[in-house]
């Protein structure tokens, strides 16, 4: 359900920020404890940041292999799930289990409020027992620097506001990052333009066999080897290595899915590489990733130098009333995926249950 109307100061046992993937899994597992929540979305609609990834993009697992606890993803025609596909699921998801969701509502700060945590926003207060945070990475692109960028009297895009190639259409484009997304977007914009891959090194990419779904096995191999002391027992190939989806491997057949090293600095008409030549670029898009999005917890004084939160299982070293599930492996293995975000979700409403019940002892 959605509200946009919230009374200042409200009292809650759970506040979970965000309303993506990562928050609709720990509202799962909190809902089956029997445990009360609020979720606190800043969009307008359900879906997350999938609600602004490009027109084209397509999962890189079978629907069966992207779903959240609880309910399969429903199959698709082709073989990859595409953005609209997730969106549809992920609102059907909210709706399924009854998630609490006020949207739009903008977290401003969470601040220490004597035993409870005070979340602020656009939209009024809540005092939660404890916190989700789950706004993931989306919200905050990184895009590098380089010298005499802000020279440069072209268009520049990251990956989270490109949407489609029509307004590239027969210019000159450099897309920069290595991953998935810089291949994707390549292979789609090669069509319509003259495009240059430019990565830190040459991209690994992955036999046409293998999708998410080998992915996803060999990095949980590879965690529970870690877990107990072994040494790592997957083959090469990991979940940023780039995988060969239709799209690409077209591009590889019409010979563009080639990369060139960096340049070396901007001019105010495009680049020089680094021996000297100048390329003119009428546009670059960054698809050089993301870092976490968690403005709205420096009030708490938890995030550290390197823009992240000091965890153990996802819980707050600094703050132990509060969680952070989606960021990436920092806060949970593989918990920045659709199929990966579950363990960390379990985790985290088991937790908070154990918490909360600790709490009720203490008053009882």
């Amino acid at each position: 359900m959605s509200d946009n109307n919230a009374s200042t100061g409200s009292q809650i046992d759970v506040a979970i920020i965000g309303g993506g993937q990562s928050a609709l899994a720990v509202s799962y597992f909190l809902r089956r404890a029997g445990i009360s929540y609020l979720v606190l979305d800043n969009q307008s609609d359900a879906g997350g940041a999938w609600l602004h990834a490009w027109n084209s993009l397509h999962l890189f697992s079978p629907a069966q292999w992207s779903s959240l606890p609880g309910w399969l993803m429903p199959p698709t025609t082709g073989q990859y799930p595409s953005r609209e596909h997730v969106i549809r699921y992920l609102a059907h998801y909210e709706k399924r289990y009854g998630i609490p969701v006020r949207r739009p509502v903008a977290v401003k700060s969470v601040s220490r409020r004597g035993d409870r945590l005070l979340v602020s926003t656009n939209h009024g207060d809540w005092l939660a027992k404890a916190v989700v945070s789950a706004t993931g990475t989306w919200g905050h692109p990184y895009i590098p620097e380089y010298p005499g960028q802000v020279d440069f009297g072209g268009e520049q895009v990251h990956s989270a506001r490109y949407r489609n190639p029509e307004a590239f259409r027969g210019k000159r484009v450099l897309v920069v990052g290595g991953g998935n997304s810089g291949a994707q977007i390549l292979a789609e914009l090669s069509q319509s333009c003259h495009v240059t891959w430019v990565t830190l090194e040459a991209p690994t990419l992955l036999p046409d066999d293998v999708d998410g779904r080998v992915l996803f096995e060999r990095a949980t191999e590879r965690w529970k080897a870690r877990v107990d002391g072994r040494p790592d027992p997957a083959p090469t190939g990991g979940l940023g290595d780039v995988v060969m989806v239709p799209p690409v491997r077209e591009a590889r057949e019409r010979g563009v899915l080639k990369s060139v090293r960096p340049f070396a600095r901007f001019v105010n008409d495009g680049v020089v590489w680094g021996d000297g030549t100048r390329s003119q670029v009428d546009a670059v898009i960054w698809c050089t990733g993301f870092r976490p999005a968690l403005e709205h917890l420096r009030a708490l004084n938890v995030v550290n130098a390197g823009g992240r939160v000091d965890v153990v299982e996802g819980r707050s070293v600094v703050e132990p009333r509060l969680w952070l599930v989606g960021y990436g492996e920092w806060c949970g293995f593989a918990s920045a995926t659709l199929i990966g975000v579950m363990r960390s979700a379990r985790s985290t409403a088991a937790q908070i249950n154990e918490y909360l019940s600790s709490l009720a002892e203490q008053t009882a």
